[in-house]
């Protein structure tokens, strides 16, 4: 079914004193799903919604555990030239649910992607993965160079151990800011409950307006929908005490930072000036061991650049597909 969604004023007017660019849609927005269906992929089912036609651009999101919808609808502006298509990942969203957890794994979404390729008949993808969808793009990229025309990581990681250094990043600010609600956390620590417990996620929940916005105010149009996160396989993928230490999948991901200067095709690193769980000091470390990558600090976005700056991300990443290759060498 397709769903409606009434936008109102998506990149609203801004004030004069804001220093950013004009608005570019004035108008209340009406945005549907695009076209979807199931498709069939290593022994299950993906949710996959395509629109606009040309070259195949692949937009994998975040979570790790959410549905493709906060993706949409910010990449619907580059379908009058490329072919837009958002899957979910294996038991999330409207994909085939999971008969058991074990079968979600880091390694088994990154083959899902190639299966996908063939089941869609395409002979090369670019990718846009944001965040954990950063994660995929660079293991995919590495696993199948002559596959990736085009690639841009966004807002992402490159290693456990950066995931837990957001985390500690997380907690400092929270002890910084909202220091009487720290002294719950660590009186239900002491208690022994993990960060899965209701009673932890009440009190981390204050954390997103400060941690993973520049102007919190723009985080209604963080499109969401009934269904859109998969909580219990959350838990699964990161461990049920992920605030403090990694765990499940998350604590065996790959680092990716010695293999980075592989990655041959066109790359694009976005980072978000304002993004205090994937912070910009950690971000620089992608210039470092991806020095042949365009990297680009958003400096009005924290972590979703294609929620708070699509009037920059958007065009730029146009422009990025779009260019000449340069010759190598």
């Amino acid at each position: 079914m397709r769903l409606l969604l009434v936008i109102g004023m998506l990149l609203g007017a801004l004030g004069s004193g804001d220093g950013m660019a004009q608005s570019i849609g004035s108008a209340t927005l009406e945005s549907e799903h695009p076209p979807g269906r199931l498709v069939s992929v290593n022994g299950t089912h993906l949710w996959v919604e395509t629109e606009g036609s040309g070259e195949p651009l692949i937009v994998l999101v975040g979570g790790p555990a959410n549905s493709h919808v906060s993706m949409h609808p910010a990449f619907s502006a580059l379908s009058d030239r490329f072919q837009v298509i958002y899957p979910d990942y294996r038991g999330r969203g409207r994909s085939d649910p999971a008969t058991a957890p074990e079968q979600i794994t880091f390694a088994r979404d990154v083959e899902d992607l190639e299966a996908l390729r063939q089941s869609l008949g395409l002979e090369r993808i670019h990718l846009y993965g944001f965040s954990y969808g950063g994660l995929v793009a660079q293991a995919y990229a590495l696993a199948h160079p002559d596959r990736v025309g085009r690639l841009v990581l966004a807002n992402t990681l490159y290693s456990a151990q950066m995931w837990a250094l957001n985390h500690d990043n997380i907690n400092a600010e929270l002890q910084r800011q909202y220091p009487e609600v720290w002294q719950q956390i660590e009186a239900l620590r002491a208690r022994g409950l993990r960060s899965s417990s209701p009673e932890m996620q009440k009190l981390f929940a204050v954390h997103g307006p400060l941690i993973r916005w520049y102007n919190p105010d723009k985080a209604q149009r963080l499109r969401k929908e009934p269904g859109s996160v998969n909580k219990a396989l959350y838990w699964k993928f990161v461990g049920d005490n992920i605030d403090f230490e990694t765990g499940g999948v998350v604590a065996g991901l790959p680092d990716f930072r010695p293999r980075l200067h592989e990655l041959r095709m066109p790359t694009l690193i976005l980072a978000g000036r304002f993004d205090r769980a994937l912070y910009p000091q950690l971000q620089l470390d992608f210039k470092r061991y991806c020095p042949q990558a365009t990297f680009v600090m958003l400096e009005r976005s924290g972590s979703y650049g294609h929620v708070e700056e699509p009037e920059t991300v958007i065009p730029l990443v146009r422009e990025f597909l779009t260019a000449s290759r340069k010759p190598s060498g």
